[in-house]
């Protein structure tokens, strides 16, 4: 496995919710405190940047090529060749709330989050998108609700409560949520967990906030590997390319003063790491 490397030197603010679209083979991601979404070719090397009309954190593939984003309004409709959006289910998460992360499971499904804007000092929740295009909430009481990604084999719901510095695995039973356990206790540590990938032998891919790298850990929650990084604060990932073996990885130079930014000029920038196991093909939402 190589060296995680720069793609793009973006300069993200808050650089958030990576995904990867198979059928034309491009990135996007979001800058939550700008209100833009981006993507990348990386066979052309193709970039574009579009301005949203809200903040927006988070993306689902659909059949028709357009993207459902999750955002401070709710899940809207986003068309990346005309650049138009539609609220298509408003939400109200509460004054001062925005989304934060969210992934679509094998089963279809768009699990996304809401935190207080104000460093989650209020709590948030965690909600899943259904076939019916109803978005319920599913966990309350989340400080900063990350990761939200699934097993392979669609059994255990991965999430991260960052103000706890907490991640948990919960048991996914048919339409409901079962046991719940912690499978990594970062807490009186300098990293907090934030977004997450799954790959295809069930191992969990970590960016971790405040400590310059990623963490893979194994199905039973014991350390892998530890992949630094050379800014301090990675937000998400998200398995990509043409064999899904490049880990795609954002950044965020938030709260990062001249200081800091002299020592980690590459923060709010794009990754790149070439890892030795793919990630999951993942399904594409309903027209």
């Amino acid at each position: 496995m190589n060296a995680p490397v720069c793609l793009l030197d973006v300069q993200n603010t808050l650089g958030e919710g990576p995904l990867w679209v198979a059928s034309t083979q491009q990135l996007y991601w979001f800058d939550i405190k700008q209100a833009r979404v981006l993507s990348f070719r990386p066979g052309s090397g193709e970039t574009r940047d579009w301005v949203l009309p809200m903040r927006a954190s988070a993306a689902a593939p659909r059949r028709d090529g357009r993207l459902l984003l999750s955002t401070e309004l709710g899940l809207a409709r986003f068309d990346p060749v005309s650049g138009e959006i539609h609220l298509d289910e408003p939400v109200d998460l509460g004054p001062g709330f925005r989304s934060n992360d969210g992934k679509i499971d094998g089963r279809g499904r768009f699990w996304w989050t809401s935190m207080d804007d104000d460093g989650g000092r209020r709590p948030g929740a965690i909600w899943r998108r259904d076939a019916d295009g109803v978005s319920r909430r599913m966990i309350e009481g989340v400080s900063i609700a990350n990761t939200v990604s699934c097993s392979p084999d669609g059994r255990t719901l991965y999430w991260a409560d960052s103000g706890r510095q907490t991640l948990y695995a919960q048991a996914l039973t048919g339409d409901g949520l079962g046991e719940r356990r912690i499978f990594a206790d970062l807490t009186g540590e300098s990293g907090t967990p934030d977004g997450s990938a799954v790959d295809a032998e069930g191992c969990l891919w970590n960016c971790q906030w405040g400590a310059w790298r990623i963490v893979r850990y194994r199905p039973d929650g014991t350390v892998d590997r530890i992949v630094e990084l050379p800014v301090e604060q990675p937000t998400s990932c998200a398995f990509g390319g043409a064999n899904l073996t490049t880990l795609y990885i954002t950044s965020a130079r938030e709260g990062l003063d001249e200081a800091a930014l002299s020592g980690q000029p590459l923060a709010g920038g794009l990754f790149a790491l070439e890892t030795d196991v793919p990630g999951l093909a993942l399904p594409l939402l309903p027209d």
